[in-house]
């Protein structure tokens, strides 16, 4: 087939212990998943409906590259997560299906330009501009999920300069993994490649210049970068 432009490059992320690359399709992000979190931001959670947004494939920072600093914001906000890559996926996915389409985990940042998203939910406005932007989200390789066993108490942590920033167990998350994979499925057809934001614990702040990063989700996925 012949193109009249260059295709665009397939994002992907390394895979611990193999020498081929996870294709990234589509990146899913739950929003609110951590009580802690949502009422730091002065929000309430809704159990019965979880609350989704997505990112660009590109939004994806692979490999422990620096991070530019984006524009149009002073106040690029940190948000470490649990990722989810899946291998298969399709639609309406029961608890079975959605268990058996995990591919692997990681540890990412979905990083938020946070003035832009008050400025948005001041209007009732979409988030796209304060979550969907260029290299919003740093993710580590991934571990396959026959060598990785998270539970709900498995620790999710950040720290910045070598400060502790933000620490959780899995087990605070108001809606686990298979719940997430089956309300996704309602409303998209899942596909392999996909990967999924599960949310983030308390303490959001701000990110700088310079800063450094070290994400981990515990015995499983180390992130290591820097914002530039």
């Amino acid at each position: 087939m012949r193109y009249l432009i260059d295709p665009p490059a397939t994002p992907s992320l390394p895979v611990v212990g193999r020498e081929e690359r996870f294709p990234i399709r589509r990146v899913f992000c739950i929003g609110r998943n951590y009580a802690e979190h949502a009422r730091e931001m002065g929000a309430m959670v809704d159990a019965s409906a979880p609350m989704f947004f997505c990112k660009p494939a590109d939004a994806v920072v692979a490999d422990g590259a620096d991070v530019p600093y984006p524009t149009a914001t002073h106040e690029l906000h940190h948000e470490v997560e649990m990722v989810v890559a899946l291998q298969a996926g399709g639609h309406d996915l029961d608890a079975v299906q959605a268990a058996h389409a995990i591919f692997g985990y990681g540890v990412g940042l979905d990083l938020t330009r946070r003035d832009l998203q008050a400025a948005a939910k001041a209007k009732s406005h979409p988030w796209d501009v304060a979550k969907a932007f260029d290299h919003s989200a740093p993710v580590s390789a991934l571990m396959p999920a026959h060598a990785a066993s998270p539970h709900a108490d498995t620790r999710i942590s950040l720290q910045v300069n070598g400060q502790l920033r933000q620490t959780g167990r899995l087990g605070e998350m108001v809606h686990g993994v298979t719940d997430i994979i089956m309300a996704l499925s309602k409303l998209f057809e899942l596909k392999p490649g996909d990967l999924i934001f599960t949310g983030t614990p308390a303490g959001v702040a701000a990110l700088q210049r310079g800063d450094r990063f070290h994400a981990e989700l515990q015995d499983i996925a180390v992130l290591e970068g820097r914002i530039v």
